[in-house]
C-alpha cells in the first residue's frame, strides 16, 4: 500500500491551514481573490462578477464516473460542483449554475460534512469544480473535515482563471490541480468570457500550478496522489488555438504533461451569440486536436485520448 499522506493532513498538523484561512478571508473584505479584482466586501454580503457573497453556493455533489481516469479509478471522484464562476463563459455546458446561481448557500461545516460523504461512499478524492471564487470557504471547510476523518487528495478543478497570489494560499495544501486551458488567443477570450487576460493568466496560473505539485503522479492502481492534469476542450475552427497551448505545455511547463483533449463542445448558454461557435466540433478537428499535441511533444493523454491517437496512427 502506498505511504502517501495528502497534503492537507500535514498542513493541518503544521498549523499552515490555520495561517491560510485568515489570509484568505482578510482578501475578502476586499476581493481580489481572482482577476476580476471586484474590491466588494464579500464578508458583508457585497457581491462582485462572480455572484458570490460570505457563504460558498453548492450546486451538486456526487461519485464523477466521467471525469479523467486517474481521478475515477473504480469507485468515481467525488466532485462538489460550486454554483457561479469569476470566467462565465458563454458556451458553458453548467450555464444554469455558472451563470444562473442555480444551488443553495453552505456553511463550512456543512462543506466539510459533504466531503466526508463522499470519501464515505469510496471517492478516491474530493473534486471541487469551479473552485477559484471560494477559495476561503473551501480551505475553512477543509479544516473541519480532516479533524473529522478526511484522508483523501483534493482536486483543485479550475478554468486557470486564477490570480497566482490566490494559489499560493493553496501550496502544500492541494496536491492535485486540474486547470483549463481555454484559449490561446485574447481576442477570442474577450468574445468569449470578456477577459482578454485569459491567455497570460491562464500561463502563469498553470506553471504556478506545477511549480507546486509537479507532474502528475499515479499510485499502484493508477489513480492520481499529486500532480498537474490539464484539460483543453477543442473548439470549432481551431478557436481554442490548441498547438499553440500544446507547445506551451510542452516547452515551458513539462513534455511529461499529463493532459486531456476534450472533443465535447457543443453550444450551450450564449453560444449562438458567436458564429462560429453555433455547432459542435467534428471528429476532423478532434483528430487535428490530439494530432498537433503529439507534433508539440505531449503524448501522455487521458485513456480516452490514448484511444483516438491509436485509432488515427
Amino acid at each position: 500500500m502506498s505511504s502517501f499522506v495528502p497534503g492537507h493532513i500535514k498542513a493541518r498538523e503544521s498549523g499552515i491551514l490555520k495561517d491560510r484561512i485568515i489570509k484568505a478571508f482578510d482578501i475578502l473584505s476586499s476581493c481580489v481573490l481572482c482577476p476580476r479584482s471586484c474590491g466588494v466586501d464579500r464578508l458583508s454580503g457585497e457581491k462582485g462578477f462572480c455572484g458570490t457573497g460570505a457563504k460558498a453556493v453548492v450546486s451538486s455533489y456526487n461519485p464523477h464516473f466521467g471525469e479523467e481516469a486517474p481521478l475515477v479509478g473504480s469507485r468515481g471522484s467525488g466532485t462538489i460542483f460550486f454554483a457561479n464562476c469569476n470566467l462565465l463563459c458563454n458556451f458553458c455546458q453548467n450555464y444554469e449554475i455558472s451563470h444562473g446561481g442555480e444551488g443553495e448557500e453552505v456553511t463550512p461545516d456543512q462543506l466539510a460534512d459533504i466531503m466526508l460523504g463522499l470519501q464515505n461512499t469510496g471517492c478516491h478524492n474530493i473534486n471541487f469544480v469551479t473552485p477559484s471564487h471560494v477559495v476561503p470557504q473551501i480551505l475553512s471547510a477543509v479544516d473541519i473535515a480532516v479533524q473529522k476523518g478526511l484522508q483523501v487528495p483534493l482536486v483543485y478543478n479550475t478554468s486557470a482563471y486564477d490570480r497566482c497570489e490566490t494559489l499560493s494560499l493553496l501550496e502544500g495544501i492541494f496536491d492535485i490541480y486540474m486547470p483549463d486551458f481555454k484559449f490561446w488567443e485574447p481576442e477570442i477570450a474577450k468574445i468569449t468570457c470578456s477577459a482578454p487576460d485569459y491567455p497570460e493568466v491562464a500561463r502563469k496560473a498553470i506553471k504556478e500550478m506545477h511549480r507546486q505539485v509537479g507532474d502528475l503522479v499515479l499510485d499502484e492502481r493508477g489513480i492520481a496522489q499529486k500532480g498537474l492534469l490539464i484539460r483543453h476542450l477543442v473548439l470549432p475552427e481551431g478557436l481554442a488555438g490548441t498547438r499553440q497551448i500544446m507547445r506551451f505545455l510542452a516547452q515551458e511547463v513539462s513534455k511529461n504533461s499529463y493532459v486531456n483533449i476534450m472533443g465535447q463542445y457543443r453550444p450551450c448558454g450564449l453560444a449562438y451569440e458567436v458564429p462560429s461557435l453555433r455547432r459542435a466540433i467534428n471528429k476532423n478537428e478532434l483528430r487535428e486536436a490530439i494530432h498537433a499535441a503529439v507534433e508539440e511533444g505531449i503524448t501522455r493523454l487521458d485513456r480516452r485520448r490514448r484511444v483516438l491517437l491509436f485509432e488515427w496512427a
